[in-house]
């Protein structure tokens, strides 16, 4: 079918050019106007996408181990405007200037609009994110990130959480995202404890923080009382108990050993690095710019395989929760163990190389 605005123009002559008629010249030049303005108005164009990335300007730095391994910065808006609110347990995906993407979770106030605050261990031996807010972001620099996200929500007894207590356990850095839960629990009138353990009362941040909630809290440092077991974080752990715990991985590992089978105990968790790898098997990928071929063990993933290789592969949460390892796979079987990638995503080839992996004896070509 011919489109409406040409079956209303001026009908050719017999010799099928168009006819020179003023009147009906003037009346084909206007209809087709009127549709061509008409028709921009029956097809909006797509409304573009709203921009939820946030400048952040450091306005305070302060060292908060007294071993000076880690630095509290205060973010706020240049401007000072109002910032996105936030709750317990949230944290910011920061973009630091070099393009490296870390996630730090939240240890402020969180009724505080005006301010967000993170803490950063320095980790000589890691990725460079830690090294890099140490070394180069001073008072006055920027940052930027998409505002807080929360994988680490607390659930309150009698607001929405069937525990009758609460029992807290930070081992170091991992009091950041416990630090505001102890004062919302306070404020409601929660009946909670805490044990916060480390290696010394040096190497531990806050600490003048958490002891302001008195008997509630008890330090345990290796150097006094030796490395703790799982029963001496839990202490008494009556049915009922609802345990929200963050720290190093043996930590978290020997909390949910003990806990395994009771369900009358709820348990909460967030890890600051990679989780192992469960049921690995040895596979294959190759680095389509440079035909590179990695061997994947069974005991590490794709992502630390290929920087084990000097792959320049993208990361962050290494956890399978914030994306930036996404990666298109151009051939070969992905299994798929993160909870974040979309069924049309999978179909697409996208991977997540910081936890999904091939089965065994499978070869994956990324496009790297």
């Amino acid at each position: 079918m011919k489109p409406f605005s040409r079956l209303l123009s001026a009908p050719p002559s017999a010799s099928g050019r168009t006819r020179h008629d003023v009147p009906l010249s003037l009346t084909d030049a206007a209809i087709t106007t009127l549709w061509a303005i008409s028709g921009a108005i029956r097809r909006p164009a797509t409304p573009p996408g709203r921009d939820h990335t946030l400048t952040l300007q450091i306005v305070e730095r302060q060292v908060v181990a007294r071993d000076q391994n880690v630095v509290a910065l205060t973010l706020a808006a240049p401007d000072r405007r109002p910032l996105p609110p936030w709750h317990p347990g949230a944290h910011l995906d920061i973009h630091l200037p070099s393009g490296r993407i870390r996630q730090y979770s939240l240890c402020g106030e969180p009724g505080l609009r005006t301010c967000y605050r993170i803490a950063v261990r320095r980790i000589p031996d890691g990725g460079g994110g830690s090294i890099e807010v140490h070394d180069s972001l001073g008072v006055g620099a920027t940052v930027t990130s998409s505002g807080p996200r929360n994988a680490f929500p607390l659930t309150v007894p009698g607001y929405g959480s069937p525990a009758q207590r609460l029992r807290f356990i930070a081992g170091g850095i991992g009091i950041t995202p416990i630090l505001p839960m102890l004062g919302l629990a306070e404020r409601l009138g929660v009946d909670w404890s805490m044990i916060y353990a480390g290696r010394s009362e040096e190497s531990i941040p806050f600490l003048h923080e958490v002891r302001r909630f008195g008997l509630r809290v008890r330090i345990r440092t290796d150097d006094v009382h030796g490395v703790p077991t799982a029963a001496d974080l839990l202490g008494d752990c009556p049915d009922g108990v609802g345990v929200y715990t963050c720290g190093p991985a043996p930590m978290l590992t020997a909390i949910r050993s003990a806990l395994a089978g009771r369900d009358d105990v709820e348990l909460h968790f967030e890890r600051f690095a990679a989780a192992p790898v469960v049921d690995g098997t040895t596979f294959t990928a190759t680095v389509a710019s440079t035909g590179a071929t990695v061997t994947v063990g069974p005991d590490e993933t794709l992502l630390s395989a290929l920087r084990r290789e000097q792959v320049a592969a993208p990361y962050s949460c290494q956890q399978g929760f914030c994306g930036t390892c996404r990666t298109r796979v151009t051939n070969g079987v992905v299994q798929h163990r993160d909870t974040l990638l979309t069924e049309p995503e999978q179909a697409a080839g996208m991977m997540l190389t910081c936890v999904s992996r091939a089965p065994e004896g499978g070869h994956l070509e990324l496009d790297l």
